[in-house]
């Protein structure tokens, strides 16, 4: 099956009905002349990238955090460009309301071209370029296209290039992304926190191998996944400082080639105030535009995220197994029918949605990793996909931990019987007994348990000297299971502790 992808540009300079406006506007490139619709704000760069690109059926407005973040990296460069007498006043005044208007959310549909896109990016800062000159003509009083008045390049794209902006825009985002990411990962923490405080007593058995282990609570292993997703956000958190580092002013592979020398330290500081952020220039102009690692990085914090989701989502469907011949430790809540022709059977369908989403990411980890490879010589070409790949997989792990929460941990039920019964009726309990009776003698007596088909506290109660009180104390599954002190919570510090303590005194 084919796609057609339609160039929205109108044949010939002919008049709208009724209207006496021209329908098209004539602009110009290196390449000729084309006829762009009257009423766009984009022109004939964005005109030949979408006629070109044609492959994924998105646009780059797909993307609102990318849009906002190159309207903000705009207007941070407009702001240094008026400082430093580059640009006069009042451009810069009609540049700032536009950029501050997109970064608000106006002019979305104005960003059509294909997100994989070849050029570095370049069709990408083009639009962005048109868009923004167009629209302050506009706030100028002027036409649509009259860029004698005001100009995307000389003008909106004054002493920035591709190779410096496209970059910064591209940090932003994915900082824009990850505070909602970390939300996400913080709930759904709270939310098996909450689940594990609930059955902070209720023991289990723990395995490893899919064989029977030693005892644990319910509690700390919902827990556990808590402690999975709090490593996740606090590795999220840290790959903010290094991704403010922005290397504006670096055009033309890092030269700084028609660019004011003291313009890189004016729009990184400009930046640095219009976002809150702690936005620092590159060190070394020339590797910061060829090097990709903080992609990577992101990418890596994304997968080990997916690789934590994939972990919880994949145990509670084994502990949901059943109800028969399963697990049946515990239901995850129904949410529809499972079979259409089994009646009452109950699918685990949203840890199984998850797990799809998980699978996404770490496809995003492996296209990220080729594309940052293949970055020859003095730029990567390909930062196009692996934005793309980036902010498509952190919306998806946003969605997934949301829809995760809300409609599957929330509602978990535990089946406690049945759990106490599994931790009781494990014959590596017995390891418990080692050190009283031995290595042999332990074994012996699980062995005696897993084919008599009774507990191991039975059966070394008739084959120990063991007072009952004493069996009773070395099997038992809660004191087993907090060998270490883990109960749901983590232990506070020392300094933590005394706070606590003063803040109650008081």
């Amino acid at each position: 099956m084919t796609h057609e992808h339609t160039i929205p540009a109108a044949e010939g300079h002919t008049a709208d009905h009724g209207s006496g406006m021209p329908a098209t506007r004539l602009e110009h490139d290196c390449i000729g002349q084309l006829e762009v619709p009257a009423t766009a704000y984009w022109g004939i760069h964005t005109l030949r990238a979408v006629g070109n690109f044609t492959v994924s059926g998105m646009h780059d407005a797909q993307h609102t955090q990318l849009i906002r973040a190159y309207a903000t990296v705009k207007r941070a460069c407009a702001q240094a460009n008026e400082e430093l007498g580059i640009i006069t006043a009042d451009k810069a005044h009609h540049i700032v309301t536009a950029c501050l208007e997109i970064e608000g959310g106006a002019l979305s549909d104005q960003f059509p071209i294909d997100p994989l896109q070849g050029g570095a990016g370049t069709s990408t800062n083009m639009n962005m370029n048109e868009v923004i000159a167009n629209r302050a003509l506009e706030l100028a009083g002027r036409p649509r296209g009259d860029y004698a008045a005001l100009h995307p390049n000389d003008d909106v794209n004054a002493s920035q290039s591709t190779n410096d902006t496209y970059p910064a825009a591209c940090h932003l985002a994915i900082i824009n992304e990850i505070h909602p990411l970390i939300i996400a990962c913080q709930r759904l923490a709270r939310s098996f926190h909450d689940l594990a405080d609930r059955h902070i007593h209720d023991v289990t058995i723990g395995r490893t191998q899919l064989q029977d282990a030693v005892p644990m609570t319910f509690g700390q292993e919902f827990h556990a996944f808590a402690s999975f997703l709090k490593s996740d956000w606090q590795a999220l958190e840290a790959l903010i400082p290094r991704l403010c580092q922005v290397n504006l002013g670096a055009t033309a592979i890092g030269t700084g080639i028609c660019a004011d020398l003291r313009f890189r330290n004016a729009a990184v500081g400009h930046l640095a105030v219009d976002t809150g952020l702690p936005m620092t220039a590159a060190p070394d102009p020339i590797a910061a535009v060829t090097d990709t690692s903080m992609f990577l990085e992101t990418a890596a914090a994304l997968k080990t995220l997916a690789m934590h989701l994939k972990k919880a989502a994949d145990d509670l469907r084994l502990l949901n197994s059943g109800p028969r011949a399963g697990f049946d430790e515990l239901d995850v809540p129904a949410r529809q029918a499972g079979s259409s022709i089994m009646p009452g059977k109950i699918n685990p369908v949203i840890p199984e949605c998850v797990d799809q989403c998980c699978f996404m990411v770490f496809g995003m980890d492996t296209t990220v990793t080729w594309a940052a490879n293949e970055g020859q010589l003095q730029l990567n070409a390909f930062e196009p996909v692996i934005i793309h790949s980036l902010l498509e997989g952190m919306t998806l792990m946003i969605n997934a931990m949301d829809m995760f929460r809300m409609r599957c941990v929330e509602g978990i039920t535990v089946h406690i019987a049945v759990g106490r019964d599994h931790a009781l009726r494990s014959p590596s309990i017995s390891a418990s007994l080692n050190a009283r009776i031995g290595y042999e003698h332990s074994m012996a007596i699980a062995q005696a348990a897993v084919e008599s088909g009774r507990t191991v506290r039975e059966v070394a109660g008739e084959r120990t000297d063991l007072p009952a009180a004493t069996l009773d104390e070395l099997l038992d599954p809660i004191t087993l299971s907090r060998r270490l002190g883990q109960t749901c919570r983590e232990r506070p510090t020392k300094p933590e502790a005394r706070q606590a303590a003063s803040r109650t005194a008081n």
